[in-house]
C-alpha cells in the first residue's frame, strides 16, 4: 500500500499537473533555489527556537533562564518559523506539485508539520509559558500530538527509498538522550550505545558483504528497533528518576522529547523527497 497523496486524491491529478502554469506557481518556478532557502530558513528558526525551548522542560540547556523567561524570547521566534515554511511551503509546493503529489514523503512530512504545530502550540508554548506546569488542555493536545506523530511515522515507514530518513530521528533521538541524561545513568547509556553501534559496524561491514541485501536489510532494520527500545528506555529512566524539577515533571519531559523529534521527522523528511 502506497500512502503518496495521489492514493488519496486521485481526483485532483489534472488540477495538480496545472498548479505550476498559474499564480502563484508559475511565477515561483524561476526563482525556485531562492524560494527553497527561504523554507530552509525558516525551518532553523523554527527548530532552533524550538528545540531550546524543550531541552528546557527536559531540564537542560539555558538553565539560567526559567522556561517563562524563555517563552518570552522565544516565542515570536516559533511563530515566525512556522508561518515562514507554511507560507514558503505553499509557494514552492505550488511550482513542484507534480513531484510532490506522488511522493510517499511529502505525505509524511504534511503529518509531522501537523503533528508538530499540535504539540508546539498545545504543548511546548503553554508549558513553557507555566514554567513547566500542564494543564488538562495540554495533556490532551499531547495525545492527540502523539497519536499524530505515530501516523507520521508509520507513514515515513512505508516511504519506499525515503524511509531510511528515519536513522536521522533516531540519531537526534541519542543525541538528546545522551545530552539529557547525568552521572550512571549517562555512562550506562552511552556504553551501551557504543557497543550496538559496534556490533552493527561489524554485522554490516565485516559478517555481510556489501551487496547482500537479502541480509543486510533486515540486520540494519533489527538494530534500528534495538536503538529505538534503547534509547526511549533511557529517555524514561532519566524522566522518571529526575523527578519534577522546576521546568516540570516527568510528563512534561517525555512530551518535549516528543515535540522535539516530531520537527526532526518533519525536517528528514523534507529532505528526503528527492529520494522517493
Amino acid at each position: 500500500m502506497t500512502m503518496a497523496p495521489q492514493d488519496f486524491f486521485p481526483h485532483l491529478a489534472d488540477w495538480v499537473a496545472n498548479l505550476d502554469d498559474v499564480f502563484p506557481g508559475v511565477l515561483v518556478k524561476p526563482y525556485f533555489a531562492q524560494f527553497e532557502v527561504g523554507h530552509l530558513l525558516a525551518l532553523v528558526v523554527l527548530g532552533g527556537s524550538s528545540i531550546l525551548l524543550n531541552l528546557r522542560l527536559i531540564g537542560v540547556g539555558l538553565t539560567d533562564e526559567t522556561p517563562r523567561e524563555m517563552n518570552r524570547n522565544l516565542a515570536i521566534w516559533v511563530h515566525i518559523g512556522v508561518i515562514g515554511i507554511i507560507v514558503t511551503g505553499l509557494l514552492i509546493g505550488s511550482s513542484n506539485a507534480e513531484r510532490l503529489y506522488t511522493s510517499e514523503a511529502f505525505s509524511a512530512k504534511m503529518v509531522g508539520l501537523l503533528a508538530g504545530v499540535v504539540m508546539t502550540y498545545g504543548v511546548t508554548l503553554p508549558a513553557t509559558r507555566n514554567n513547566g506546569e500542564v494543564g488538562s488542555l495540554s495533556r490532551v493536545c499531547a495525545i492527540v500530538g502523539l497519536a499524530i506523530f505515530a501516523v507520521a511515522i508509520w507513514v515515513f515507514l512505508s516511504a519506499k527509498l525515503a524511509n531510511p530518513g528515519l536513522w536521522h530521528v533516531i540519531f537526534a533521538a541519542g543525541l538528546i538522550v545522551a545530552y539529557a541524561t547525568r552521572g550512571l545513568t549517562r555512562i550506562v547509556y552511552l556504553s551501551g550505545a557504543g557497543l550496538m553501534i559496534v556490533a552493527q559496524q561489524v554485522m554490516t561491514h565485516v559478517v555481510f558483504k556489501a551487496d547482500d541485501y537479502a541480509n543486510l536489510d533486515p540486520t540494519n532494520k533489527a538494530f534500528a528497533w534495538g536503538f529505538v527500545v534503547w534509547i526511549l528506555g533511557a529517555a524514561i529512566v532519566h524522566a522518571v528518576s529526575s523527578g519534577r524539577g522546576a521546568s516540570g515533571g516527568s510528563f512534561t519531559k517525555a512530551m518535549a522529547f516528543a515535540a522535539i523529534l516530531v520537527w526532526v521527522m518533519t525536517a528528514a523528511a523534507g529532505r528526503w523527497l528527492a529520494f522517493a
